[in-house]
């Protein structure tokens, strides 16, 4: 019994935790392997130099310095081959952890959506827009009798066109006494005033006058 309590209870926390324990643990070693890599490369090279040193003066001691140097060449081909190992197996269950999670995700999306559309399906969708659409067709009646009902009762489309007949020959008659003359609209207005020509011609005039005095001086600057 407790053990069905404990893997109910704690189970699922400590398999979640598994990855990252393994990615931890797997990192620490690795971090040790690059050392030990650097730490090996550094020996080689230092045996290298003692066989370059002693290799004309004492044959003996560069050949032990070469047999070395062989050795720790061959732990580090180890270390560099477990490093590469590590490396991919990190890889692989970081991978192998993101697709878990990325189906864990995608699993729970699943079941909201199922929750959100239990009470839900196409019948009483169309049921539901169907009594919205004929709800909304009685608001439009309802508005339409209202406004049929407070609309233009008892008005006489002609009396409307006698009145606004009157109001424009008000206003034609006010313009002709403010004004003096005959509005554009009439055919009469439309003709010119001899008084209109006398002032179209004395600006003429005076504007003519302008260009020859403006001529004059011109004239007189490029003389000098």
């Amino acid at each position: 019994m407790s053990g069905w309590g404990l893997g109910w209870f704690g189970g699922g926390t400590q398999k979640k935790e598994a990855p990252k324990k393994a990615i931890l643990q797997l990192r620490g070693q690795l971090e040790m392997l690059n050392k030990r890599e650097k730490h090996l490369q550094n020996q080689m090279d230092e045996q290298d130099g003692i066989a370059r040193k002693y290799v004309s003066s004492n044959k003996n001691a560069a050949k032990a310095a070469l047999r070395r140097k062989k050795a720790f060449e061959h732990s580090l081909e180890q270390t560099s081959a477990q490093i590469m190992t590590l490396e991919r197996e990190i890889y692989s269950i970081e991978t192998a952890n993101i697709n878990k999670e990325t189906l864990e995700a995608m699993k729970n999306a699943g079941q909201a959506m199922k929750q959100i559309h239990a009470g839900l399906d196409p019948g009483k969708v169309d049921d539901v827009m169907e009594g919205l659409r004929e709800q909304h067709a009685i608001g439009e009646e309802i508005s339409e009798a209202i406004t049929q009902g407070v609309g233009n009762q008892g008005i006489d489309e002609d009396e409307l066109d006698e009145e606004l007949a009157e109001l424009q020959q008000e206003q034609l008659d006010e313009q002709m006494l403010n004004t003096g003359n005959v509005p554009v609209g009439d055919k009469v207005g439309r003709l010119p005033t001899p008084a209109q020509h006398e002032v179209k011609g004395k600006a003429q005039v005076e504007e003519e006058d302008d260009e020859e005095a403006e001529l004059r001086k011109l004239q007189a600057e490029m003389a000098m």
